[in-house]
């Protein structure tokens, strides 16, 4: 578990951190581009609760639609949005539910996985945030997540992250952390959601 001085910039200028976790290279930050790494625009969804639910094609968004949250928690992308293959820059991809379970298994287990990879501290995790020493470089952050019928306030409690495995039809493979549990969970949630990205290198 090795935190680099390399980092990564994004087709949009953002500028991302990089950590060796066992034998996989993931960013530090989520991901905020604007734009796939071929250059075209992700269509930004800022109208109602419906226009994000009813949505067919590639959205994403700021968690309440305050474009101040971009440094801390990123962008919330739906699950078409990853489904181009091209929402994480060159040589970095969105990672499989079979990724995530490498790495939570490289870091004891699904059950202690959630610590090692939560920021410390209680500025981005509600109190106790359990088990949180962030020893992986991870540096996760609670964010909220946009789902059915708008944005769903997290109160610094949780963090969801795509993979980019498809469950079914209606909803793809995701993990979460929690401020009052130590694990990493698995989960699948359905395809609108805005949920957060961090990508995997190649």
């Amino acid at each position: 578990m090795e935190s680099s001085t390399e980092t990564i910039t994004d087709i949009d200028g953002n500028v991302y951190h990089v950590v060796t976790i066992g034998t996989q290279v993931w960013l530090v930050e989520n991901l905020k581009t604007t734009k796939n790494n071929d250059g075209t625009e992700i269509p930004f969804i800022v109208d109602t609760a419906a226009a994000w639910y009813e949505l067919n094609e590639p959205g994403y968004c700021w968690f309440n639609d305050d474009e101040s949250n971009k440094n801390t928690t990123g962008s919330l992308y739906n699950f078409n949005a990853l489904n181009t293959g091209k929402l994480c820059p060159k040589g970095w991809h969105v990672p499989t539910d079979e990724e995530w379970t490498i790495l939570a298994e490289y870091l004891g287990g699904e059950n202690v996985a959630g610590g090692i990879m939560k920021a410390k501290g209680t500025e981005f995790w509600l109190s106790p945030n359990t088990g949180a020493n962030n020893s992986s470089g991870f540096t996760a952050f609670s964010v909220g997540f946009r789902g059915k019928t708008g944005f769903i306030p997290h109160g610094n409690s949780v963090a969801l992250f795509w993979s980019s495995t498809a469950f079914d039809e209606i909803d793809g493979w995701t993990r979460y952390l929690l401020f009052d549990n130590e694990a990493i969970g698995r989960n699948n949630g359905g395809k609108y959601h805005g949920f957060s990205i961090r990508c995997l290198k190649d």
